[in-house]
């Protein structure tokens, strides 16, 4: 059995660490609240956003268009968003293994990978990884993320499929469900993927003032919002697991503290009763005397 010393020594270690946990739980708890309501409140925006895509790419003239054009895929873009920091379960260990389960099935297919990064987590896995291309690698976007943040990491990605640098891009990231589940989705982002007319909506016929123009204002917008709820939704599931784990971590540091109060009172009346032995014993020896 260790000394009182060495228990009271671990004792006070576990509670600086649980005052650690505690605090990243209450932060963490703070910031899901206000990234739950962004992420729900463009959901609609977003769907909707996505279902015009798909509308435009039946029309005629945009399957000309260079967001619109799909060619033979040789090389695969997938964009990761992670994080930069730890504590948040299993949170980046998901989407390092969607992301590895792609890069299998894009090599059976003779298929080049290629990634960005959104978080040093994610570019930390794809270093190690030997036949992927790690193009860029972008910090995170912060706690309330604009579309000006976000359109460096666009613009990166349109200028790479216009170049033909690569036939197909995907978004892996986290979708956020609730705060106990969270789930890796991937988004097929270019090349829009065309529906049948016959079976969601017809072709659209009227565009004001003709539909070039249109194609052209407007889709790169539509792009983006696709990436931007991408991120706010990655950014609700950070939170979410960053507070689950820190409070696990917490639950965690109250039962060790227990654990090791309770054997310290084991100690010191083992101590106290051996001291008593001591003493009886002794007083006995002198009574003999």
């Amino acid at each position: 059995m260790p000394s009182t010393i060495v228990l009271k020594r671990r004792i006070n270690s576990i509670r600086s660490t649980r005052q650690i946990t505690k605090a990243m739980e209450l932060v963490s708890a703070s910031k899901l609240k206000r990234a739950q309501a962004t992420a729900e409140r463009s959901r609609a925006y977003q769907m909707l956003a996505y279902e015009l895509l798909q509308r435009l790419s039946i029309v005629t003239e945009a399957k000309t268009h260079p967001l619109f054009m799909k060619r033979k895929v040789t090389r695969r873009l997938y964009v990761m968003i992670t994080s930069n920091s730890g504590l948040a379960g299993a949170f980046n260990a998901n989407i390092n293994k969607e992301l590895l389960n792609k890069f299998q099935s894009d090599k059976a297919l003779g298929i080049k990978s290629q990634v960005i990064a959104v978080g040093s987590k994610g570019a930390q896995f794809v270093r190690r990884l030997e036949g992927v291309d790690l193009l860029y690698v972008y910090q995170p976007f912060g706690d309330n993320p604009s579309a000006d943040d976000i359109r460096p990491l666009l613009n990166s990605i349109i200028e790479h499929f216009q170049n033909e640098k690569a036939e197909a891009i995907e978004i892996i990231y986290t979708s956020f469900v609730s705060t106990l589940s969270q789930q890796v989705q991937t988004l097929a982002l270019l090349p829009v993927a065309a529906v049948e007319p016959s079976k969601h909506f017809s072709e659209i016929s009227n565009f004001e003032p003709d539909a070039e123009t249109v194609i052209n204002q407007v889709s790169t917008r539509l792009v983006e919002a696709q990436l931007m709820q991408a991120v706010l939704e990655s950014l609700a599931s950070e939170q979410a697991a960053r507070m689950v784990a820190t409070r696990n971590a917490t639950d965690n540091a109250n039962d060790l503290i227990n654990a090791y109060t309770q054997e310290l009172n084991t100690a010191r009346q083992s101590a106290i009763t051996q001291e008593l032995a001591e003493i009886t014993g002794g007083a006995e020896a002198l009574n003999e005397l």
